[in-house]
């Protein structure tokens, strides 16, 4: 058997597996903050032109080499959810900082506070 690897590793195309052993689909997306170590779900297809559902952390149960192994059934996964895109992350400057602080800033020659 093969050894377990970081949610890190997970890469689209990876085969997706029920608790059983039965391939249900592949990996479409992860989701998460590898900055922090915090893995969110993923986003599974159960066909290539499939929508995409998806698989809270919770839910993933082993991961090897290419494959990720559910914690849930046939039955449970055909009833997950539709994948939505997380939302785009925003920085939100102070208010009464100047057009051309900003201008410096996203220029990287003005440091942030």
């Amino acid at each position: 058997m093969d050894d377990p690897v970081s949610w890190l590793l997970i890469e689209p195309g990876w085969r997706v597996h029920a608790a059983d052993g039965a391939e249900v689909g592949r990996v479409d997306e992860v989701t998460g903050d590898s900055n922090e170590d915090i893995f969110d779900g993923l986003a599974i297809a159960f066909s290539k032109l499939g929508r995409k559902h998806y698989v809270p952390a919770e839910q993933v149960g082993a991961i090897i080499d290419g494959v990720v192994t559910l914690k849930l059934d046939e039955s449970a996964i055909a009833s997950l959810g539709d994948f939505a895109e997380p939302a785009a992350q925003e920085e939100i400057e102070p208010e009464g900082i100047s057009r051309t602080r900003r201008m410096l800033q996203s220029l990287g020659f003005a440091r942030r506070r």
